[in-house]
């Protein structure tokens, strides 16, 4: 197995870092290593590079705990013994860190979403091998392509990005200690949308329709 060396700019980019966030930080730094961490948070965001949950809301170092996986989504509860990195996460923040909020967000032009679309709809045979992670893991949304395929088709793959926070707050519920903190109003769920183009941010209301936050 080769290891290469970390990229050039990498490199200065940490450096730079070093010298002036973490310079004018360390006492802080230095207590979230000593006291270990508190996140009020927990928010679960897709991996696409261009959503940036920390700066979309300003937060600092320790404030949410955050896990990314391709569409951001989350499957069901399914006690199997087999290994489920999201299931895993969401279990931690839930019972170890006592989070008091999760976070399911959901992002515009989501690659993920338009595979999942095109797998569903028949234009991504790829995904349908048993031998593709990602189409896979957008089996999850599988039954969400059932709500939007009577649209018109350019309507489709917005209102599935919609789709998918949807159904990953109802898997959330089949999990039996997220479901009881939600009863005991220790935890509560909360859905957004953003817009990468316009930088807006709309969530699920009360009525339950996503409206500007």
């Amino acid at each position: 197995m080769t290891i290469r060396p970390l990229p050039r700019y990498l490199v200065q980019r940490y450096h730079g870092w070093h010298a002036t966030t973490y310079a004018d930080n360390s006492a802080w730094y230095r207590r979230l290593a000593d006291e270990g961490q508190r996140p009020r948070a927990m928010v679960i965001s897709c991996c696409d590079s261009r959503v940036h949950v920390t700066s979309i809301f300003g937060a600092d170092t320790g404030e949410f705990f955050i896990h990314r996986n391709i569409a951001n989504l989350v499957p069901p509860y399914a006690p199997d013994g087999e290994q489920h990195g999201t299931s895993a996460a969401v279990e931690y923040a839930v019972r170890e860190l006592h989070v008091s909020h999760l976070i399911v967000m959901g992002h515009s032009q989501c690659g993920g979403i338009a595979g999942c679309h095109a797998m569903c709809s028949g234009q991504a045979p790829e995904l349908d091998e048993a031998t593709s992670f990602v189409g896979r893991w957008m089996d999850i949304l599988r039954p969400g392509y059932e709500r939007v395929a009577g649209l018109p088709p350019e309507e489709q793959i917005p209102a599935l990005e919609q789709v998918a926070v949807r159904v990953s707050l109802e898997n959330l519920l089949t999990f039996p200690f997220i479901a009881a903190a939600v009863e005991a109003r220790e935890l509560s769920l909360h859905g957004l949308l953003h817009d990468i183009r316009n930088g807006q941010l709309t969530m699920i209301g009360e009525d339950g329709h996503f409206v500007p936050v």
